[in-house]
């Protein structure tokens, strides 16, 4: 009888941690891409890869990026 009665703050809990874990993820994948961004910087300016290359890999970095920023945006607003 008790369980029931706290069922309610149990499922809130759940769901309050598993929307943690994922901003945690979210946020963690968006560090994790600009980690990727300066590395590439850092290669391109070195030398190391040709402008071409460079510029395309640039672009797609960017743009997860972005989709991330975004997709947070919109779920902010919900």
């Amino acid at each position: 009888m008790i369980r029931l009665l706290f069922a309610p703050v149990t499922g809130l809990a759940w769901i309050a941690e598993q929307i943690q874990e994922r901003a945690d993820a979210e946020l963690d994948d968006q560090e994790n891409l600009s980690k990727q961004l300066l590395t590439l910087q850092l290669a391109f300016d070195m030398g190391d890869i040709p402008e071409d290359e460079f510029e395309v890999r640039e672009e797609e970095l960017l743009l997860a990026i972005q989709a991330i920023e975004d997709r947070n945006r919109l779920e902010a607003s919900a």
